[in-house]
């Protein structure tokens, strides 16, 4: 998780659709961005499923250039 935004134990997880709809950005470029550290990282939710921290993604949307999850 990134030290940009503090998650409370009632953080709504996001799924990839919902992401791609917010961010405008493709599942290819989602996880490409993130293998570089320019987008949040997903968290896994059981053996085939992912979601994201809402926080995080509307952190990233309010400022996508200065995004650094390392």
């Amino acid at each position: 998780m990134s030290s940009h935004v503090s998650v409370t134990a009632y953080e709504r997880i996001l799924r990839m659709r919902e992401v791609q709809h917010r961010t405008g950005l493709s599942r290819t470029t989602i996880y490409r961005r993130m293998g570089a550290g320019t987008f949040p990282s997903n968290i896994p939710l059981g053996a085939n499923s992912c979601g994201w921290y809402e926080s995080e993604i509307e952190s990233w949307i309010a400022d996508p250039s200065t995004w650094n999850s390392g």
